[in-house]
């Protein structure tokens, strides 16, 4: 069926809600891990367009309870560095148990919105993984775009409208969005926001185009950060 006759009158076409963010994920925090386990080779394909290179930071946008974290750490190295950015205490509580379990030194989590966060590195790579409502706010991607080097590396995945010829499996593509995001605005083409500041992005899909990898590099573009920006 068109993604248009999935969507639910109770889901008003709208930008993303904070309030109901905290809400779902305060309720999916214990079972966060295993819902997402289906999606792990997405994960894994993501981390690795990032072209970590030991030495970098890099950022984990959404981090949530921290599933990104060691594969991250492993690009970038002990001299590297990995910055994690949740809004739900629920969900950071427990990356940061998994931080304090494994002993990482050089993994900071920062507990507050994208688009508030105050971020005190540059960095050369940034995730966004399964993270819709942070790529719909263009405030929170221009945040994220002002902590980036000149070229840094950027890599989004996340659930997306499947293609006319795979229209049915939008019912599972709205079961998932029901739990996981508070607007299905822009899952035609979630990555578009951060493309308007980042140039063209190559985009790929998996399962049945239900699932997107979007991946490219930043130019210089103005309000780029070449050193820590005063927030």
């Amino acid at each position: 069926m068109p993604a248009s006759t999935v969507k639910p009158a109770t889901r008003p076409k709208r930008g993303p809600d904070r309030a109901a963010a905290l809400a779902q994920y305060r309720r999916r925090a214990s079972v966060y891990d295993l819902e997402l386990a289906l999606f792990e080779p997405i994960r894994s394909e993501a981390i690795e367009r990032l072209q970590l290179r030991p030495g970098q930071v890099v950022l984990d946008l959404g981090c949530g309870t921290g599933l990104s974290l060691a594969r991250l750490r492993q690009g970038v190295g002990a001299r590297g560095r990995v910055i994690g950015i949740e809004q739900s205490p629920e969900m950071i509580e427990r990356a940061r148990q998994r931080v304090a379990l494994a002993r990482w030194r050089n993994v900071s989590l920062l507990c507050a919105p994208v688009e508030e966060v105050q971020i005190d590195a540059v960095a050369d790579a940034a995730l966004f993984h399964f993270t819709h409502d942070i790529l719909r706010r263009p405030e929170a991607v221009a945040r994220v775009l002002q902590h980036l080097g000149p070229g840094a590396r950027v890599v989004a995945s996340g659930l997306k409208w499947a293609p006319p010829w795979a229209a049915p499996a939008n019912v599972l593509v709205l079961g998932a969005a029901w739990r996981s995001v508070t607007s299905l605005d822009g899952l035609r083409a979630p990555w578009s926001v951060l493309a308007r500041h980042t140039g063209p992005l190559r985009v790929e899909s998996r399962l049945l185009g239900t699932v997107y990898l979007a991946s490219g590099n930043c130019g210089p573009g103005p309000g780029r950060a070449r050193h820590p920006t005063p927030t």
